[in-house]
């Protein structure tokens, strides 16, 4: 290897490399390493590290001198944060590289972004060659490589190492081992280890709420947290794992607490945190409140590509899908951020959620042509549940066919979806639930459910009753319709039919109620959601009446205030008419909300019939997938609630939801 100086060296290096020759032995070599060290910590790019390592080499009689391998560890040091091959290079040099040494290169390349595998197979160099063993600052840069690989097994390897060489006690390998199950999916594991630590510091509970919350045990970070609170200060960090949290939890109300916890604890470091806003801006728009997380949104001193993607998504997942497209327009236009493969996600969601056909086909082309975004399986899934909805089953057809990758279930079963709702041939139908069949995960009772439908659509009951012995002897049960409800803080959940509820026999009342009013206002029963057999129309108008969604809004309107939040969850679909149904059972339009103007009553009951809530109830019907989740949030004091998160009164709001 030929190292040479660069031609014009600054005025200061000219200078530095002019040492007396006449003075001979160790005082002379001292004041080179002495003068060297301190151009290196002024060092301020390659060019100027090499015409110091060109002088090393010229000055230095053998590195196995403490001042020279010291010299040298530096300039590692330096140059594996600008350039590795020249890196690797200088530790090649060395002789006898020592720990230092290797825990620099080692480190570099754990938190490269393309060289992590070169971590572990340094560390596995350096067993090798046995001249010097890990320390306790080598495991947790491996540790690291090996929870981003998701290399489990090599974790499982270096653990037990760790135990050899008796480091078990100390908190930073112990976070990192953490980490590394967390993200492995070992939770276990990762409690073993956090519960056998001798000493724990802040790092210690974030990385173990974290993981957590990445592996939806939202209400046990959550604990974890107020324990944490008892010994340390919450930081930016962890708000950040107890935001997601209750995003996960869909709770609105506790994450308007972690907003206000935030403010409060943090003060103005935390409210310019990208990262912590970019956790409520998601955390808000989970929870139903995407007004506030547009203000949030609005407020950040600084955006970075995550907090686009946050906002898009999440104005997508409540059907502003104009909107979506006008914050990419700002995006990439206005702030000239470069979008990545998420967002693309969340514009094809966003035209997804609305049917924008024409939209989506142009953003997916412009992310290939544009961007040069190679797409991925979530875009091809977007893009082909948008054609099949659109009742373009046969362009989403091509569009499968001509995919780089194979169609995974969920593809699948949105265009088994289409072709029940569409009313597709039979034919067509019975080979995507083949090929749902033949694909990973596809073996589920909803695959079967679809089939159902589409055999009882064209009135094959017997093919019906085949699809069920079927289901019974491979032992698939449909999964039961189950409908959530929070009143003053406990979670009421109905199954159909359900009668084990206390006041199940009030419930029941309120449907009757329900059921009066729906007739006399003259409401048709939809019976395309009960049952698929062949059965008397009364039959069917039972089974349909005992549906978990029925019951949780009959317990609602019996037990929640006028001017209470009403959330409800659902794990499969709410009923069609619900708009109807709501009017019917409730009493006449109440037209003090409507706008305060001297209108006629049809005037203002039209404009009492687009409140948010109305609005959001009907686009839930449109756009959500059976299976998925649907939450209604009605919130009547939003505007005092904003006032308690940014004004004074965080405190109070604090101690009224009596959390520490």
């Amino acid at each position: 290897m030929v190292l040479t100086t660069t031609p014009s060296p600054l005025p200061h290096f000219q200078s530095a490399f002019t040492i007396n020759s006449n003075n001979n032995g160790y005082t002379a070599q001292h004041r080179s390493h002495s003068r060297l060290l301190q151009l290196l910590n002024e060092c301020t790019d390659m060019s100027q590290l090499k015409q110091i390592h060109a002088h090393t080499l010229r000055t230095a009689t053998s590195t196995h001198s403490p001042h020279t391998l010291f010299l040298y560890s530096r300039i590692l040091h330096f140059s594996s944060l600008s350039d590795f091959d020249y890196a690797y290079r200088v530790f090649d040099q060395v002789h006898n590289p020592n720990s230092f040494m290797w825990n620099t290169l080692i480190r570099a390349c754990a938190r490269s972004s393309d060289r992590k595998e070169e971590a572990i197979q340094l560390y596995y160099r350096m067993l090798e060659q046995g001249i010097v063993m890990p320390d306790k600052h080598t495991f947790p840069f491996v540790f690291k490589a090996c929870a981003y690989l998701f290399a489990l097994f090599v974790g499982k390897q270096v653990h037990a190492h760790v135990l050899k060489l008796g480091y078990d006690s100390d908190v930073y390998i112990n976070n990192s081992l953490i980490h590394l199950y967390g993200t492995c999916g070992c939770l276990d594991v990762a409690e073993k280890v956090f519960v056998k630590m001798p000493e724990r510091s802040v790092v210690s509970w974030n990385v173990m709420i974290d993981a957590y919350v990445q592996l939806g045990e939202f209400d046990t970070a959550l604990k974890l947290f107020r324990e944490m609170q008892n010994m340390f200060e919450p930081d930016g960090y962890t708000m950040q794992s107890v935001i997601s949290a209750c995003a996960g939890l869909g709770a609105l109300a506790l994450g308007m607490w972690a907003h206000a916890c935030a403010l409060r604890k943090g003060g103005a470091d935390m409210l310019n945190d990208v990262l912590v806003n970019n956790c409520l801006v998601d955390m808000y728009c989970k929870c139903g409140s995407w007004e506030i997380a547009q203000q949030v949104f609005e407020r950040m001193p600084k955006h970075d590509v995550n907090s686009w993607n946050s906002m898009i998504l999440g104005l997508g997942m409540h059907g502003k899908a104009e909107a979506a497209l006008e914050y990419f327009v700002r995006m990439v236009r206005m702030e000239r951020i470069v979008p990545d493969s998420i967002t693309f996600v969340g514009v094809l969601s966003a035209c997804n959620h609305r049917g924008m056909v024409s939209e989506g086909r142009k953003y997916f082309d412009m992310m290939i042509a544009d961007y040069k975004i190679e797409p991925r399986l979530e875009h091809y899934g977007c893009l082909v549940d948008l054609l099949a909805r659109a009742g373009l089953i046969d362009e989403a057809l091509n569009l499968v066919s001509d995919m780089p990758m194979k169609p995974d279930v969920i593809i699948w079963r949105s265009l088994l979806d289409a072709c029940c709702k569409k009313n597709v041939g039979v034919d067509l139908s019975e080979e995507m639930a083949t090929q749902i069949l033949e694909s990973e995960g596809g073996d589920c009772s909803g695959v079967y459910v679809l089939l159902s439908k589409v055999y009882a659509s064209a009135s094959r009951w017997d093919d019906v009753g085949m699809v069920r012995k079927l289901m019974t002897d491979k032992g698939v049960t449909k999964e039961p319709g189950c409908t959530s409800i929070e009143i003053d803080g406990i979670s009421h959940e109905f199954f159909a039919g359900d009668t084990s509820h206390p006041q199940t026999k009030e419930i029941y009342k309120v449907l009757d109620v329900i059921e009066e009013r729906l007739e006399s206002v003259g409401h048709a029963p939809d019976f395309s959601q009960a049952p698929m057999v062949d059965e008397l129309n009364n039959e069917k108008q039972h089974a349909l009446r005992l549906h978990s969604e029925r019951l949780a809004i009959a317990f609602g309107l019996l037990s929640l205030k006028p001017g209470m939040p009403i959330r409800i969850f659902k794990n499969l679909r709410v009923l069609d008419v619900i708009e109807e149904r709501l009017e019917s059972v409730g009493h006449a339009p109440d037209f003090s909300q409507a706008p305060m103007v001297d209108e006629l009553n049809n005037e203002k009951q039209h404009a009492l019939r687009l409140h948010s809530e109305r609005l959001a109830i009907a686009f839930g019907l449109l756009s959500l997938k059976p299976g998925m989740p649907i939450r209604i949030f009605k919130n009547l004091r939003m505007a005092s609630v904003l006032a308690w998160i940014t004004g004074d009164d965080i405190l109070l709001y604090e101690e009224s939801l009596d959390v520490d």
